[in-house]
């Protein structure tokens, strides 16, 4: 059996109604070599009180609001552990889930451990609602585990388990994206060779409609952040030659789906993303984009979001069966 330490970092900011359940769902593991390491990342309410009252279960550090990426590097630094846990203070860790995933990693020699995991909703009277299961495996997505982690594969930080070798060697979280910095994390990962594992089974219970959602609170902001990583690691493939057709085509991929999220409200980065996709794929643009960018020049901004909106509109009615 497995039993080298792993450290459960958990960044908390104003979590007064989630971090108890959070940190119980630790305590509750049956995987005895544990640390855990709550970061206090400058909460206004009860967190602090709630987090204190375990004093001789964890160790607890705070300091001035700095983000969520701050306060897990603050935590890394902080670990003792040959194994890493991130844990976001509103999700929760499936009962045995560190065993599992710790013996994984053993049995492989993998650097990373992903299990599936399910989106829970909390109700009245806090009763848990269990909604959809998310398993997916990274070669699933795609055989690259770059371009994988780049598109479509994602798992909540609850879901995976680092090797401290592996985090060591992505040199901490990017503090620059302060909405999608675990998928990023996970790319790091990726792009420095880690060696990956598919745990199955749910490990993890990822909360819907949390209030620190970053990604659900502004979809500007999201493909802002979105837009950010894209050229981060485009710059990354171009100085490393990594950039293969395959990553050209991701990428574009990428900067597509901004583009069309652009479009309904920054004219300004919508041009630019159009630029950049004209570089990158300028046979492979959907019509979409062609349409779109043709009305603008006609109609002007407003108009031509009216327009295509009106066109999606009809679409989806008349794709719809029956």
């Amino acid at each position: 059996m497995a039993t080298g330490l792993v450290s459960v970092v958990i960044p908390c900011f104003n979590a007064e109604k989630t971090i108890q359940g959070t940190i119980d769902s630790v305590l509750s593991q049956d995987y005895a070599n544990l640390e855990i390491i709550v970061v206090d990342d400058g909460s206004t309410d009860e967190s602090i009180k709630i987090v204190s009252s375990y004093s001789d279960a964890l160790q607890v550090v705070s300091g001035p609001n700095r983000g969520a990426s701050f306060a897990r590097n603050r935590g890394t630094a902080l670990a003792r552990g040959e194994f890493i846990q991130y844990l976001d203070s509103d999700d929760l860790l499936a009962d045995g889930t560190i065993q599992h995933r710790v013996e994984a990693l053993v049995a492989t020699c993998s650097d990373v451990a992903y299990t599936d995991w399910q989106k829970i909703r909390i109700e009245p009277e806090s009763r848990i609602r269990y909604c959809d299961e998310i398993t997916v495996s990274m070669e699933s997505v795609d055989e690259d585990p770059q371009i994988a982690c780049l598109t479509s594969f994602w798992a909540p930080p609850a879901a995976v388990l680092y090797r401290r070798s592996i985090v060591d060697a992505i040199g901490g979280w990017n503090e620059t994206l302060p909405i999608i910095q675990d998928a990023r994390f996970l790319f790091d990962a990726a792009y420095h060779d880690a060696r990956f594992v598919h745990v199955l089974g749910i490990g993890a219970y990822y909360r819907e409609g949390s209030p620190h959602s970053l990604s659900q609170r502004s979809e500007h902001d999201f493909v802002r952040d979105v837009l950010q990583n894209a050229g981060q690691i485009r710059a990354l493939w171009e100085q490393n030659a990594g950039f293969s057709e395959n990553r050209k085509r991701a990428i574009a991929g990428v900067y597509d789906y901004a583009a069309r999220a652009m479009f309904k409200y920054d004219e300004e980065n919508f041009m630019e993303v159009l630029r950049v996709l004209e570089e990158l794929a300028p046979v492979n643009r959907l019509n979409y984009l062609n349409v779109a960018n043709a009305l603008r020049r006609m109609f002007g901004i407003r108009w031509a979001q009216r327009i295509m909106y009106i066109l999606e509109t009809i679409k989806m009615v008349f794709s719809k069966p029956g």
